[in-house]
């Protein structure tokens, strides 16, 4: 896992046999990843008038991805993607439909949340599917690296693209047209990704270590609660710029800049992410976690220092850069910390840390944004990342192989 991958890796990975099919369709199903959610809250306010309510809406729609993403992870490794996405799919068209039902008549705050909760909750998880099938494409080594860091990198793209599609089409006529389009692109994906041979051949696998009865299923081992962790970590922060910046931007009276911002945040990332999976630095995984977040939050506190918008776009483009090494990062290292047969649920996991961390940095940004500025919000940031790193350091032997792991080293 710490081979540095190249350009060669990433072309081998995506041209073997049996991926093209499954590529293209979990690049469909993928692609609204982070429109549905802004979608309703863009149509909710529209229709409503209330950013309250959006609020409340768009935050039960977060917790559902967050239970969703585990729960259908762990189905998913008990009997394959196809049956739970094409299950979850066809619920998900339901749900979305009785939501605008809802909404179109006037509906109260009461009815909306719990299904926008329902709604996250059955959205079809193709991402952590889709990860999961290169085990089967691939075997251990370079290759298979690339592909996960080529998952890391889509997923990345798509979060640029989405929030941006999302915008514009709420400016049509109609302010649901983007929760239609997102909804339907994720189940006509989701649904052609279920249906390849690829994913129709998944299995579970015989040798699964997942510890019997466990509640907590693959995070009941050490290692991917580090990994865990490092998620949290880096959700977090991230949630809490994701804030700061529109903020800032609204200070010095453009606004409408907020979200471009952020978009140059995450162009940086993708460049250097590629970038950086060729010559990844530290190599040994249980080293790089805690590092990147480290790094992560020092870079972050830079936010704090510039005065103009030409400033923080040069200081976004510097911190974005380990954006995407990191989430790279946390798919790789489940090669080592998740429990045999867990793949679906422990990436499943890696998303709901990430989803939960940045519901607590949004929530912790703007309370600190009102209180102050938001140059308070880039320096406590970037003071979480400093902490959860030195933790994930202290942590560091969870991730060693097991070979070389103190066996008298007992991690909680």
């Amino acid at each position: 896992m710490s081979n540095s991958v190249t350009l060669t890796d990433y072309r081998t990975a995506l041209r073997t046999r049996g991926a093209a099919a499954p590529v293209v369709t979990s690049i469909l199903a993928r692609l609204p990843v982070a429109m549905i959610g802004l979608a309703l809250l863009l149509y909710i306010q529209r229709t409503t008038g209330s950013f309250g309510v959006a609020g409340l809406v768009s935050a039960g729609n977060l917790a559902g991805v967050a239970f969703g993403s585990v729960f259908q992870g762990r189905i998913m490794d008990r009997v394959g993607p196809t049956r739970p996405l094409l299950v979850v799919s066809g619920i998900f068209v339901v749900l979305v439909a009785t939501e605008i039902a809802v909404i179109e008549s006037g509906g109260p705050a009461v009815a909306m949340v719990p299904l926008a909760v329902a709604v996250g909750t059955c959205e079809p998880m193709t991402g952590p599917a889709s990860r999961a099938l290169w085990t089967l494409l691939l075997p251990e080594g370079r290759v298979r690296d690339a592909a996960y860091s080529y998952e890391a990198i889509s997923m990345e793209v798509f979060f640029i693209l989405g929030p941006g599609l999302a915008g514009l089409l709420v400016s049509m006529p109609w302010a649901g047209t983007g929760l239609v389009a997102g909804a339907t692109c994720m189940v006509l994906g989701s649904v052609g990704f279920a249906l390849t041979p690829a994913a129709r051949a998944q299995r579970p696998r015989a040798d699964s270590s997942e510890p019997a009865g466990s509640v907590l299923g693959a995070l009941a081992t050490p290692g991917m609660r580090s990994v865990a962790l490092a998620a949290f970590g880096f959700g977090t922060v991230l949630g809490m710029i994701e804030v700061a910046v529109p903020a800032a931007a609204e200070r010095t009276g453009h606004a409408a800049v907020g979200g471009l911002l952020l978009s140059v945040l995450s162009v940086s990332s993708v460049v250097v992410g590629v970038l950086y999976g060729m010559r990844p630095w530290p190599r040994p995984m249980h080293l790089r976690l805690p590092a990147l977040l480290s790094a992560f939050g020092a870079l972050v506190m830079l936010l704090a220092l510039p005065g103009t918008l030409l400033g923080l776009t040069v200081a976004l483009l510097i911190a974005g850069s380990l954006v995407t090494p990191q989430s790279t990062a946390h798919s790789v290292a489940l090669e080592a910390a998740a429990p045999k047969g867990t793949a679906t649920e422990a990436f499943g996991w890696v998303i709901t840390s990430v989803t939960l961390g940045a519901a607590a940095g949004q929530s912790l940004s703007g309370q600190l944004v009102e209180l102050q500025a938001p140059s308070l919000s880039f320096v406590t940031a970037g003071a979480i990342g400093l902490v959860l790193g030195g933790l994930l350091w202290t942590r560091r032997r969870t991730l060693l192989p097991a070979r070389v792991e103190a066996p008298q080293q007992a991690m909680i």
